[in-house]
């Protein structure tokens, strides 16, 4: 509503007036008739069905909105939630009775851990937002220092939650990861924490997801990336040589069970070798001896039904095997004096030198 300025210019200067003669008296607020008189006069000059038209073109913008693919819309009314909006063209009350929200439900967001200045951005409104922090140092659990930096990522799965469950969901998924990952790291040594990343990494999600779901962020942890795992840098030269020890034992270690490895199946061959070759000579003595015991019985039966004959069987039979070995030999009487008669037996060959009569 617009008031007569110059009728108040001259109702106060009259007041002051008065005032200054004396009197006590106050300017008088103008009258109703003289307000609608006013609104009549700027009604004629075309002034308020402009505002009203641009009142209802503002309401009317305020109550169209459109929702990406990749979000939904959370509306407030007063305040208080009433429904989530879908993906497409949505309405809704004009702007001071229902409020919207926007929450990206299918973006994948990541924070940071480990760098010098870690950077992460805020979900729920543009731009990035600077942290400076040291490299986190954690102790392992064979009282080592790692330096063990990583990556969250993760998504908004329940918007309701994400938006009114927690003031800061952002400083509490820091603050609930950095305690995970020290948790699992303070559970294995300096050598698992620099090998075993992949395994740190699932172990470590899973228990930030249990924790995340108990506080109620509305957020899935999709992965964590560990980076490469190191030692503090003063420390760095003496964890080296560690290792470089380490390294030598091990291929000590290797050579001498690739020594045992080639010795100890050898010996184990060569025993079993020495085994059955026993194992053999046993069989085949034995054998022999039952041979010859079978043998011997058949002879002594024999024997018994005819000792001349068997006597003089067994006689010829050994002088069968023993002759031919004997070689060249003269048979004489014992009463031969004259040895000439037998030089030239045999074709002409004379007695060798080595050999007598």
């Amino acid at each position: 509503m617009n008031w007569d300025w110059e009728k108040l210019r001259e109702n106060q200067q009259k007041y002051e007036s008065k005032k200054e003669g004396g009197g006590m008296g106050m300017p008088k607020p103008p009258q109703m008739d003289e307000l609608l008189e006013r609104f009549k006069n700027l009604k004629k000059s075309g002034i308020v069905p402009i505002g009203l038209l641009l009142l209802i073109a503002l309401l009317a913008i305020s109550s169209v909105f459109t929702i990406g693919t990749d979000e939904v819309g959370v509306i407030q009314r007063f305040g208080k939630y009433v429904r989530t909006a879908q993906p497409g063209l949505n309405f809704k009350f004009p702007t001071g009775i229902e409020k919207i929200t926007k929450v990206k439900v299918k973006r994948v967001y990541q924070e940071e851990f480990g760098s010098e200045i870690e950077k992460h951005r805020l979900f729920t409104g543009p731009g990035l937002r600077m942290h400076p922090r040291k490299t986190p140092l954690m102790l392992t659990g064979d009282l080592n220092v790692a330096v063990v930096p990583w990556i969250v990522q993760y998504r908004i799965s329940n918007p309701l939650d994400y938006l009114f469950k927690i003031k800061d969901v952002t400083a509490i998924l820091r603050d609930m990861s950095e305690a995970t990952m020290r948790t699992v790291v303070g559970d294995r040594s300096i050598n698992e924490v620099i090998s075993k990343r992949e395994e740190i990494a699932l172990a470590a999600r899973e228990i930030l997801q249990k924790e995340m779901d108990r506080a109620q962020s509305g957020i899935t942890i999709n992965t964590i990336e560990m980076k490469k795992t190191n030692v503090p840098d003063p420390v760095q030269p003496s964890f080296n040589e560690v290792n470089q020890a380490t390294q030598e034992k091990e291929q000590t270690i290797y050579k001498a069970r690739e020594e045992y490895n080639k010795a100890v199946p050898l010996a184990r061959g060569e025993a079993r070798r020495v085994i059955k070759d026993a194992e053999g000579y046993a069989v085949d003595r034995i054998n022999r001896a039952k041979g010859d015991a079978d043998k011997y019985t058949a002879i002594f039966q024999e024997y018994v039904k005819a000792k001349d004959i068997t006597k003089k069987r067994l006689y010829l039979e050994a002088m069968l095997e023993v002759f031919p070995k004997l070689g060249a030999k003269y048979i004489i009487d014992a009463d031969q004096k004259n040895f000439l008669p037998f030089l030239n037996m045999g074709g002409g060959t004379t007695l060798p030198q080595n050999q007598t009569p």
